[in-house]
């Protein structure tokens, strides 16, 4: 198999998760493979997202757990929170699950190079910090995505802001966080530092905060900031940034609609771009649109014969499971003649807020866009485990369904445990489940879930409302 005109059958540019599985399955194939990364094996996801990310959910929840454990007849003493023995544990468990990485690779035999790799042409990679060049007959771009600020021409003062990236370096809790944006990032960390004790600010240009969700997830999320005392401010943007030496909190903010904000952090979590910047793609002649995303097929090719790219680079759905089955797809298609590629309808989807949302298929926006007639059955009801706890939160469920054929469209859940029940009802969902199929399931009693397969009444807005 290995085509002796080239050094690799097969370069990866990037050791994310869909760059590791292209890699490591291409390699068993018996196809030389080679790959290199420029900072730590496990990209975004391990290291700087979805896992250090989900292990400061679990911190911040811990905290309001004890304290409603009282309701359940625990007493529990004097309760304090280490944040430097968190922080340290969960580095410690990230470097561990980049070894796995880094080990499942080479005993693969794909040989990594530590260091960053940009194009020379089509077929050729410069590798940074060496200088050598290696040449491939296929190279698969999968960099993935960073976190994007704007320039200090367009924000005076940005420079003294974090990004995702750095808020999972802070050593200590801040006094006073402040955090630009509303999507998913923004939410999800702003409940965290809420639930640690931080007194926490949100900023949003828009109405409500995760703009393209459920238009009930997005009210339910929204007061569900309010109610973790997070402040939350809409319809305003940063102006500048002020840096006043001495103070207490020394970031002095001004927003766009006059008012002004004093924190010690800033987090600026307003977006993410592909990660495409010097990585050479003009020389090789990929294109990349407006964002700097690598345009592909869906085959994950590029308009170069001799490219493809997968992940958050090709901005198309940033999620690690997206990115490993497309890294997948691409090496059965191309080393094992197996084609097959991704469908990316019908994505279960969590977000990770406190309560969590769990989300899949058709907002109702979107399912009344396309097919006009459809039937909406909601519920709203305070789940067993909060019955005496003293904890206020409710459970939302919403099932989006096609009046002509009772096909569920979509499910969108806000509640405890919303993204391990999404996980089994997106089965559902992806087979074409209809909402029948849905009333002839026994429910599980006494669950959250049962909930799903009990909604008989048709919900009915009220107009005058």
């Amino acid at each position: 198999m290995t085509d002796t005109t080239h050094d690799f059958d097969l370069f990866v540019i990037g050791g994310g998760s869909g760059g590791v599985r292209a890699a490591r399955l291409a390699a068993l194939s018996g196809a030389k493979v080679g790959l290199a990364e420029e900072y730590r094996m496990g990209g975004t996801c391990v290291v700087r997202g979805c896992v250090p990310k989900k292990f400061m959910v679990y911190a911040s929840k811990y905290g309001k757990d004890i304290r409603k454990a009282d309701g359940y007849g625990w007493s529990v003493g004097e309760v304090s929170y280490d944040h430097g023995k968190f922080a340290a544990a969960m580095h410690a468990e990230v470097d561990r699950l980049s070894g796995i990485y880094s080990r499942n690779l080479k005993n693969a035999g794909v040989e990594l190079f530590e260091e960053r790799a940009e194009f020379v042409d089509k077929n050729t990679l410069r590798l940074k910090d060496s200088g050598k060049t290696v040449t491939a007959k296929k190279i698969l771009i999968a960099v993935g995505g960073t976190p994007w600020r704007p320039s200090p021409e367009e924000l005076p003062g940005v420079e003294n802001t974090i990004t995702s990236d750095g808020i999972f370096q802070l050593e200590e809790l801040p006094k006073h966080l402040v955090i630009a944006g509303g999507g998913y990032i923004a939410v999800e960390f702003a409940h965290v530092f809420a639930g640690l004790g931080v007194k926490t600010c949100l900023v949003y240009r828009g109405d409500e905060v995760l703009r393209g969700f459920d238009e009930d997830v997005r009210t339910e999320v929204h007061e569900g900031l309010k109610e973790a005392g997070v402040h939350v401010i809409t319809k305003a943007v940063f102006e500048k940034i002020e840096k006043r030496e001495g103070e207490d909190l020394p970031l002095h903010i001004s927003l766009s609609n006059g008012q002004h904000v004093d924190a010690d952090v800033v987090m600026m979590a307003v977006g993410r771009r592909p990660n495409t910047e010097s990585l050479g793609c003009d020389a090789a002649g990929v294109k990349l649109d407006e964002n700097g995303a690598v345009i592909v097929d869906e085959w994950s090719k590029t308009n170069v014969d001799s490219v493809w790219a997968v992940g958050d680079v090709t901005d198309r759905v940033a999620l690690t499971p997206v990115a490993i089955r497309e890294g997948h797809a691409f090496a059965e298609t191309e080393f094992y003649d197996k084609p097959w590629h991704f469908d990316h309808t019908d994505i279960p989807t969590a977000v990770f807020t406190q309560p969590e949302v769990g989300t899949v298929g058709m907002t109702e926006a979107e399912a009344r866009k396309e097919y006009g007639e459809i039937d909406i059955y909601k519920t709203r009801f305070k789940p067993m485990k909060n019955a005496l706890n003293g904890d206020p939160t409710r459970t939302m469920m919403k099932l989006v369904v096609r009046q002509s054929d009772e096909r569920i469209l979509g499910v969108h859940i806000v509640g405890d445990d919303a993204a391990e029940m999404i996980q089994m009802v997106g089965i559902a969902v992806k087979m074409g489940a209809t909402k029948p199929d849905f009333d002839r399931t026994c429910a599980l009693h006494p669950s959250s879930g049962e909930e799903i397969v009990t909604l008989r009444q048709k919900y009915v807005p009220d107009v005058a409302s």
